[in-house]
Order: structure tokens, then sequence, then C-alpha cells
């Protein structure tokens, strides 16, 4: 299925562990309950697509495209989400357990009520972005934007970031260096732990189709 165009389709339930959506543009589907285990979705575009309840544990969302999408109470346990933008999408609910989102765009996201344990959160905050009651413990630094200049948060500044805004979260300590050849180890989960992009660097996601359970 890679680098097909299911814009709007209706893949509900569907059994598509270990799939091959690469590249696949999904704007617009339904994709809810569906089977989504570690499968391949680097560069994918979700945006706008409702993954309520997906299992998308083990997955490879690198550089896709989630903007506004909907991931209530999904399941992204271990998923590797380097370099996705996900702004305004929401996490309501949804468990984040060992997920990496390295250098992910996350603001205006809604993670409300979900659940992290040892989750990398590289990513870019800003005022917009929604943690009442998440829980658990995450990696750091993450990069705050806002009406002032972006700022790196780390450790206890980030945990009183995140705590301010109604979670109940714990910033561990350095997590280690990723290996350098991860990009070429995909199956194992690691990825390349890069710099943040420039603030205000457009997205470069392709809009159309040439381009543990």
């Amino acid at each position: 299925m890679a680098e097909l165009d299911l814009s709007h389709a209706d893949l509900s339930g569907l059994d598509l562990a270990v799939g091959l959506l690469t590249g696949t543009v999904l704007r617009g589907a339904r994709l809810v309950g569906t089977d989504l285990y570690r499968a391949h979705m680097e560069g994918a575009v979700l945006e706008g697509a409702d993954l309520s309840r997906a299992c998308l544990t083990k997955a490879i969302l690198d550089e896709a495209d989630l903007r506004g999408a909907v991931l209530v109470a999904a399941s992204l346990g271990s998923a590797a989400l380097y370099g996705v933008d996900a702004r305004a999408a929401s996490f309501r609910g949804a468990r984040l357990n060992g997920a990496s989102f390295l250098d992910a765009r996350l603001e205006g996201a809604d993670l409300t009520g979900a659940s992290v344990r040892e989750t990398s959160l590289k990513a870019v905050l800003d005022d917009r972005t929604r943690v009442e009651g998440l829980t658990g413990t995450v990696f750091g630094p993450a990069r705050l934007e806002g009406s002032g200049p972006p700022h790196e948060l780390a450790g206890p500044a980030l945990e009183k970031w995140l705590n301010s805004r109604g979670a109940a979260v714990q910033v561990l300590g350095s997590r280690p260096a990723p290996r350098t050849d991860a990009r070429a180890d995909r199956a194992s989960g690691n990825v390349h732990d890069r710099p943040y992009p420039p603030a205000g660097t457009p997205s470069t996601t392709p809009t159309s189709t040439s381009s543990a359970r």
C-alpha cells in the first residue's frame, strides 16, 4: 500500500499489522480500531485522519504528517515518531509508553489523560499544548515556542512546566544516545537524535502520491 492515495477511505477495524504504508496518503481517512502493529508508515500523510483506538504499537511513523489527526485512546507503545508534524493532533487517553517523539512538533496537540512511561519528549511544545492528566515519565529536553523567543526546557524546568498545566509527570535524566546507524536499522525502532528544525521551518511532508501489543 506504499504511496497509494487512500484519502477519506474507511479502513476501520482492518488488520494492517506489519503493513507497508510508506508515503501513503491517508488524509481524512478513518482507521478507527485498525491494527497497525509494527506498520511502516514513514512519511505517511495522516492529516485529519481518525485513528481512535488504533493499535500503532511499535509502528514507524518517522516524518509522518499527523496534523489534526485523532488518536484518542490509541496505543502507540514503543512507536517511532521522529520528525512527525502532530500540530493540533489529539492524543487524548492514548498510551504512549516508550514512544519516541524525537524532534516532533506538538504545538496545539492535546495529550489530555494520556499515559507515558520512559517516553522521549524531545518535541516542540507551546502554550496551546494540552497536558492535563498526562501521567508517567518522560525524557527531555523539549523546546517551548510561543510569544517569546524559543527556549529549551529540561529536567526540573520541563517537569514544572508540564505539571503546572495539570500533568503528573516525572522528567528522567538523559536517555542514552541512539546508535549512529539507527536509520538503517528501523526494525529495531532506533532513530537518529538530530537537532531541532529551525523555528518556523515549513513542513516538507508530501501532499500527493507523487511524492508490545
